[in-house]
């Protein structure tokens, strides 16, 4: 036995399949966790049917199953299985104050599933799970349960849905322009005030001054008509908004009057069938990765998040690479290597180990309040008190995280330079090219899929770090994009959302957890999938340039 240890041992076997074992358990638990973000995200979408449960004390529960576990502390020798519970989502949380109820099964007298039980997806407070008792315009009765009333609510859903695509470009497109012009106009009479300061004989500094004044305010009070003209449209599409009501009685007979224009879209999960759950299904699935987060993020879309998240992440690349490049340029090619270089290096990859709320502090003081408030005292002074550039924006979060990021694309830069064959540097330099034209066109094209490889990881790095973010720029909410149809079209002084900071307000910072934590799961896997088609872009890249200089050892 002894020998046949130290001959395992000795060859080596022992430690390769050590080694084996242990990458296979790191992959199973990687694929253990993407499989359980990916059955918690994705199993969000589906419309379950409802359940209408009848309990022991003659109380009832109405809802959709979210679970079932068993009791903790009910396994008894008698009973080795335990006592196993419920979880309902009831909904209806301005009439229970909560989402979800465990209902032991033990307790159960009768289990339905009523074809008329009717889904409210609601604008606020969440679904509610009922039946329909009627339907009101105003202060009159419009349509009675049944299906003639169930008929009625479809199509008044969609005529609110229609209402809420004219309000919502009113306020974000048309008034949004509005004031935009208004702003501007603004920021113009301010800057002619500030070059041209009152003069005691010539008001404003001079005529020329007061004449532009004077078209800058007709300009304001022009677009101020437009915008009265435009809140009077918009009030009487509220009004229509709200000119009709649904009441809804849930399982136990308590009545509530729910506005058709707080309803995004009525169901019947017990009445439709599995293909037409997948087409709601796919529905769901595109409305979050397109639509705008409400009820406090825990409903809705995470577009904002998203595009924030790629945007952050493209404006670091094109910060990143060209300086990280140059360094490694500079460390591997022209620096005399001594003991001065060396303590770069040392530097370099102790820079890579210091926290990233470090560079999140510093981001804050340097590009924000420094070179921001300096580039609002040269060029926004018009703007002043109010920080154009000097405060967070999408343009300082992403040049923290470059600076965050540096290390890793110098450090695969230089091992790519590196590995490029001396030879080619000869054949060059001996062909007369220069030591730049060498660098430039032999070089640096040699080492290109090493310095994707550095861009890879800094990406993966930079698109999860949420840290320094909340110093430089994220937001909980960004009522508009960084980029817009507005000149200069893309903000760099604007705040953004971002998918890692989503997680956690949605997850720690919600005021409803247990209703939040299925979107939780969704942005997490979203964020993954980000992650991983930003990474697969720049490997297919990078593939295709290792094909191309194929003698790089890279």
């Amino acid at each position: 036995m002894k020998i046949w240890l130290k001959k395992t041992v000795a060859s080596g076997d022992l430690f390769i399949w050590g080694s084996g074992a242990g990458l296979a358990i790191a992959l199973m638990m990687v694929i253990g966790i993407l499989i359980l973000i990916m059955v918690n995200g994705l199993g969000f979408f589906w419309i379950g049917d409802i359940v209408e449960l009848t309990l022991m004390d003659g109380k009832r529960v109405m809802g959709q199953e979210a679970g079932r576990e068993v009791i903790p502390n009910s396994v008894t020798p008698e009973s080795p299985e335990g006592k196993s519970r419920l979880r309902v989502k009831i909904g209806n949380r301005d009439l229970y104050g909560l989402d979800f109820k465990w209902v032991d099964e033990a307790g159960i007298a009768a289990q339905v599933h009523p074809p008329d039980a009717v889904l409210l997806e609601r604008r606020e407070w969440g679904n509610m799970y009922g039946r329909i008792r009627a339907i009101y315009k105003g202060e009159t009765l419009f349509a009675e349960s049944g299906e003639a009333g169930w008929k009625s609510l479809l199509s008044l859903v969609e005529q609110a849905n229609d209402l809420h695509a004219k309000i919502y470009r009113i306020e974000r497109v048309e008034i949004g322009e509005i004031n935009a012009e208004i702003e501007r106009a603004r920021l113009n009479i301010r800057a002619l005030e500030l070059k041209a300061p009152p003069h005691p004989s010539l008001p404003l500094g001079g005529g020329r001054v007061r004449e532009g004044v004077d078209r800058l305010k007709a300009t304001i009070a022009a677009a101020e008509g437009r915008y009265r003209e435009k809140t009077e449209a918009l009030e009487k599409l509220n009004a229509r908004l709200n000119e009709y009501s649904v009441v809804m009685v849930d399982t136990n007979n308590q009545e509530k009057p729910v506005p058709v224009g707080n309803i995004v879209r009525a169901l019947r999960p017990n009445e439709i069938g599995v293909i037409a759950k997948g087409w709601i299904y796919l529905g769901n699935v595109w409305t979050v990765l397109t639509d705008e987060p409400r009820e406090a993020n825990t409903e809705g879309g995470i577009f904002p998040a998203i595009f924030g998240t790629v945007m952050m992440v493209l404006i670091m690349s094109v910060a990143v690479v060209p300086f990280g490049v140059l360094a490694a340029l500079y460390l591997r090619e022209y620096a005399k290597q001594g003991t001065l270089v060396r303590l770069v290096r040392v530097a370099v990859n102790n820079l890579a180990g210091v926290p990233s709320i470090v560079f999140g502090v510093f981001g804050l003081g340097f590009f924000v309040y420094a070179i921001g408030g300096t580039i609002d005292t040269l060029f926004f002074a018009e703007a002043l008190p109010s920080p154009t550039f000097g405060t967070g924006g999408i343009l300082w979060a992403s040049l923290t995280l470059a600076l965050l990021t540096v290390p890793v694309v110098i450090v695969a830069t230089e091992e790519g330079l590196a590995a490029v064959p001396r030879d080619y540097r000869e054949a060059s330099l001996g062909l007369g090219a220069t030591k730049f034209e060498t660098i430039w066109g032999v070089v640096l094209p040699s080492a290109l899929p090493a310095i994707l490889t550095g861009l890879i990881l800094a990406m993966a790095r930079a698109a999860g770090e949420v840290a320094p973010l909340m110093l430089t720029g994220v937001v909980k909410l960004a009522p508009t994009l960084p980029l817009d149809g507005y000149w200069p079209f893309f903000h760099f002084d604007r705040k953004f959302m971002h998918l890692g900071f989503h997680i956690y307000d949605v997850g720690f910072q919600s005021p409803n957890v247990e209703a939040a934590k299925p979107m939780v799961y969704v942005t997490t896997f979203v964020l993954i999938m980000v992650v991983v088609v930003l990474n697969l872009t720049a490997i297919t890249l990078r593939n295709r340039l290792r094909k191309k200089y194929a003698g790089a050892a890279v």
